[in-house]
């Protein structure tokens, strides 16, 4: 396994880095709603509350990075609230009920590839974290 997963860090980093990137969408979304209406063509009541969510998730996300052990039971529930936010923003693409500009598609697009790549980093230092744990319980 690489050292890089078994640093004691690893899992906080990667929730840090959720949490930055959740305030920075958050932050556009909430900030510019207007204007990223018109570029993207999504609506501003969902890019609004949308980015709302992503504020107060950051505020959580932050909170879990700062721990001095991470809360395992609540990165799992991030994991797949992340696989499911990747899932809800493909199904808004396909779903027909908004009409998003190439921008848009790109702006949701890369949400998705965002949070699968947060999910993948954070499902994997739980499972390092949980085999450190197991190999420092036999030592």
């Amino acid at each position: 396994m690489s050292s890089i997963l078994i640093s004691p860090r690893f899992l906080p980093r990667v929730m840090w880095l959720d949490a930055a990137s959740c305030l920075a969408t958050g932050a556009v979304q909430c900030g510019a709603t207007a204007p990223l209406s018109a570029l993207t063509g999504l609506p501003p009541a969902l890019l609004g509350s949308t980015g709302l969510f992503l504020l107060i998730y950051a505020a959580a996300a932050a909170w879990m990075a700062g721990r001095a052990a991470p809360p395992r039971g609540l990165i799992g529930l991030v994991v797949a609230g992340n696989v499911g936010w990747a899932i809800a923003c493909l199904g808004l693409l396909f779903s027909g009920r908004v009409q998003p500009t190439v921008a848009g598609e790109a702006w949701v697009g890369l949400q998705v590839m965002v949070v699968l790549a947060l999910a993948a980093a954070q499902w994997a230092g739980l499972r390092a974290t949980s085999q450190r744990r197991g190999s420092m319980l036999q030592a």
